[in-house]
């Protein structure tokens, strides 16, 4: 298995084959909209802007596993996002990160890309980096603030 071979679905109901971003650096996270964490989505959306054109890609999965912070529905997540953050990123419906029922993606990168917790997601904005060849090369705390990642992602452009 490897990146490419994952599917998910968008917020708006369709199946997206990860496969769609083959020869991009991907950025993968997990995200909430009522987490400490989540004014995130502004910085991961001025790298977004900043690099698309350079085949960066950044893909957000809404997730409710921590402390709930996630409850709203599809159409929800999507307008809190582009009223407060005008996010342009593709967003996938909301996912599981840990447990028996995470989604497959996110086993598979927290398999590959484990931290000092193990394989667990320990908190919303989590993210995971893929290269152009759809290897996960590095893992980024929540509290990694988006601008922290700018000089890595520029290297994998």
């Amino acid at each position: 298995m490897n990146f490419y071979d994952f599917e998910a679905e968008s917020l708006k109901g369709t199946v997206v084959p990860m496969s769609e971003f083959k020869g991009k650096t991907v950025i993968v996270v997990n995200t909430a909209s009522k987490c400490g964490l989540t004014p995130q989505y502004e910085g991961l959306e001025e790298l977004y802007r900043k690099y698309k054109e350079d085949g960066l890609v950044i893909l957000g999965f809404p997730c409710n596993q921590f402390a709930n912070q996630e409850s709203g529905s599809a159409g929800e997540i999507e307008e809190f996002c582009q009223v407060n953050y005008g996010v342009t990123f593709p967003m996938f419906a909301k996912v599981d990160v840990n447990g028996e029922d995470a989604h497959p993606l996110f086993k598979y990168l927290k398999n590959e890309l484990g931290s000092l917790f193990g394989s667990k997601v320990k908190w919303n904005f989590t993210k995971f980096v893929i290269d152009k060849d759809g290897n996960p090369v590095k893992r980024f705390a929540p509290y990694t603030k988006p601008v922290k990642m700018e000089e890595f992602i520029k290297k994998l452009l």
